[in-house]
């Protein structure tokens, strides 16, 4: 059999989803085709399995979803795409793969939740942008604060274990550099209790994102986020929800470092531009050098000018760190050394572990979706239990 019949309006369905058109999808698929397909072998009574192979590899539903005669009614709790019109992103396809699954990923945790026994009320107040962001970060800093820790991995972790100790589940993926849809955001908010974060180079930047999320948490508004204001610039540009979410996370992680930034002489040439000072700080709070100067633009304690120099040697010395890199990769592959990296793996919280352990030991899901689900194998799994 080569060719097969679908329901049509689950894939229009899809296209509703994606925010895509016919003309949209089709120049997906024929990319990398020399003979372009025709609307009619997509959309008609009948489709080529092969055919049908290429389109869920963009959405990813398994071939039995599109012969699936049931048809599917849209629904706001199925995706923030049927709740929100505008995001704080021009999203690409890649983008909007990771939101919709972590959408899929966040109503599987609900079910398992509830399967499971597991309580997920909220224990932070909620807030809005009338609030003080600074007063706010006070008060939830003594809340779910972890400690300062300046190992950055192992301090993002920890306020991901403390918000998975106040029912806030953070999901961190990874995306992989031969991926061919690229997801052009850094993080997301889904109601009510989901922050979806991208894997970054930086953890100081990784972890400035979460707590920009957060700020979306206590505001109860959801959010796709691609730019989180660390440049001036980009800062300025933000509307007035977007600034709240990144002052907030200033005022969280700066905690009373933040009376030395308000406080200090203006940077410029005569003093350095306080690069030892913005340095210290930076290695006591976990905020990027980078971050505290663009605090100091805003609070005005240093000239645009004086910043854009600043901002410039920041930029000089990440591009020579990548070529230095490059260049090291380049030379591991030429002497025939096998690279010592090992494939990374996505942060879990705590909160997400428990509930699939709970549900595997109930018995509510078997052992395959416990291993898929926490990426453990089978010979491993009384381990992952202790």
């Amino acid at each position: 059999m080569t060719h097969t019949s679908i329901n049509i309006n689950r894939l229009n369905h899809l296209l509703k989803l994606y925010k895509l058109s016919k003309k949209d999808l089709l120049a997906n698929l024929n990319q990398d085709r020399k003979k372009a397909l025709s609307e009619s072998e997509v959309f008609g009574n009948q489709i080529k399995i092969s055919v049908l192979k290429k389109v869920d590899e963009l959405f990813k539903k398994g071939l039995g979803y599109y012969i699936d005669p049931k048809d599917i009614k849209e629904s706001k709790e199925e995706s923030i795409f049927f709740r929100k019109d505008k995001f704080n992103a021009e999203l690409s396809f890649g983008a909007k793969q990771i939101v919709t699954h972590f959408e899929e990923e966040k109503i599987a945790f609900s079910a398992l939740s509830k399967l499971a026994d597991f309580k997920n009320e909220r224990t932070l107040p909620f807030f809005t942008v009338k609030n003080n962001p600074k007063k706010v970060a006070e008060e939830i800093r003594k809340q779910i604060y972890p400690g300062f820790n300046k190992d950055r991995k192992a301090f993002l972790k920890s306020i991901i274990t403390k918000l998975a100790d106040n029912n806030i589940l953070v999901f961190e993926f990874i995306e992989t550099w031969n991926k061919k849809e690229k997801a052009n955001i850094n993080g997301f908010y889904l109601s009510p209790n989901v922050i979806v974060l991208k894997r970054q180079k930086s953890y100081r930047r990784e972890t400035f994102t979460l707590i920009h999320e957060l700020g979306h948490y206590l505001l109860n508004v959801e959010e796709i986020d691609e730019k989180i204001g660390d440049d001036y610039s980009a800062y300025e540009s933000l509307d007035k929800i977007e600034k709240w979410c990144n002052d907030f996370a200033y005022y969280f992680l700066i905690g009373e470092m933040d009376n030395v930034i308000s406080n200090i002489e203006k940077a410029s040439s005569k003093n350095d531009y306080h690069h030892e000072l913005i340095k210290d700080i930076s290695e006591q709070t976990n905020l990027s050098e980078y971050a505290l100067y663009t605090r100091l633009r805003i609070n005005d304690k240093i000239t645009y000018n004086d910043y854009q120099s600043v901002k410039t040697e920041f930029e000089n010395k990440y591009r020579e760190n990548e070529e230095k890199l490059r260049k090291e990769r380049e030379k591991e592959k030429l002497e025939g050394r096998a690279s010592q990296a090992r494939a990374a793996k996505p942060i879990l919280s705590p909160l997400y572990v428990n509930t699939v352990q709970s549900a595997f030991i109930e018995g509510i899901i078997g052992e395959s979706e416990f291993c898929k689900r926490l990426n453990v194998k089978p010979e491993n799994i009384e381990k992952f239990l202790k």
